[in-house]
């Protein structure tokens, strides 16, 4: 189960959802350039964080309610804050960049509650 946990509270996850950027990062970094004479010069270095995580729900029917929505988008809005994101077992401290979630059907406004089922995606930074 993926889970996302921020002072104590913990929200569960669709186990659905897929790392997408998963091994798009790469800690190792490159620079190179030339200098006046000619020269090639490498700079060469680890990152110390920033690993993108994107989590998508679109292509494998990773559905979460309408209230686990909401929960989502009011920690989504908190700039700066941190979270503990756990994914493929393994805790990982990240910034809430963004959450998009669409119903799975659509509806009436009247017609919404808090069970709607939405499918999500997410964008989270590894710091």
């Amino acid at each position: 189960m993926i889970t996302i946990t921020r002072a104590g509270t913990t929200l569960d996850l669709s186990d659905r959802l897929i790392w997408t950027d998963e091994y798009a990062w790469s800690p190792a970094v490159t620079e190179t350039r030339y200098s006046t004479s000619g020269a090639l010069h490498v700079h060469v270095g680890l990152r110390q964080a920033g690993r993108p995580i994107t989590l998508d729900g679109r292509d494998s029917q990773a559905w979460i309610s309408r209230a686990l929505c909401d929960q989502l988008r009011a920690w989504q809005g908190m700039p700066g804050a941190t979270f503990q994101l756990i994914v493929r077992g393994a805790p990982r401290t990240v910034l809430f960049l963004e959450f998009q979630a669409d119903p799975i059907w659509r509806l009436l406004d009247g017609e919404h509650t808090s069970e709607l089922q939405y499918v999500p995606s997410f964008k989270f930074m590894e710091i």
